[in-house]
């Protein structure tokens, strides 16, 4: 990738990077919590301290991947308006 030279070129450099960056963090995300669901609910099966662990961790996760998708978009439209870039 050549070296932005233009602001423009700038802010398009840093927009290009939270593109991939973000379905990474999403990758990531998901990942931790389908781990830690795993381990709780079938490594533990026995453990109610940790189904209950499990539990409160979905919902939890339910939440943070809501409002990473309603940052998402928000930083989509925030682009489209500003910036016009899709």
């Amino acid at each position: 990738m050549p070296t932005p030279t233009t602001f423009a070129g700038l802010v398009d450099f840093f927009l290009r990077f939270i593109n991939y960056l973000i379905p990474f963090l999403f990758a990531v995300v998901f990942l931790v919590v389908m781990w830690k669901l795993f381990d709780a609910w079938v490594l533990h099966a026995d453990d109610s301290g940790k189904q209950e662990a499990g539990r409160s961790l979905a919902i939890v996760a339910v939440i943070v991947f809501v409002l990473m998708l309603s940052a998402w978009g928000i930083v989509a439209m925030i682009r489209s308006s500003l910036f016009g870039m899709p």
